[in-house]
């Protein structure tokens, strides 16, 4: 991909596309199905995105992707978070 693409990207969202590239990295091989896992991906995603995350909904995310199997992905996660 270009870089002008994600620098254009960069400047219209605020999110550094090297903080996203490195969390899909670490993504490949996560086990979903353990919360640790599941609740350090949902803060960095709120870190990178800068939008905070409280505990009751980081507990709904949990639950939905654990006990009911929702795909984690950053739209799942978007979407939760900007229920508020």
């Amino acid at each position: 991909m270009e870089n002008q693409f994600f620098k254009n990207l960069e400047k219209k969202t605020g999110v550094n596309m090297k903080d996203v590239f490195e969390l899909a990295n670490s993504l490949q091989n996560a086990n979903f199905k353990d919360e640790q896992t599941v609740r350090g991906v949902i803060k960095r995603v709120s870190q990178i995105a800068n939008k905070p995350v409280s505990k009751e909904m980081e507990d709904k995310i949990v639950q939905s992707i654990i006990k009911d199997g929702k795909q984690l992905d950053f739209g799942t996660i978007s979407k939760m978070i900007n229920k508020k």
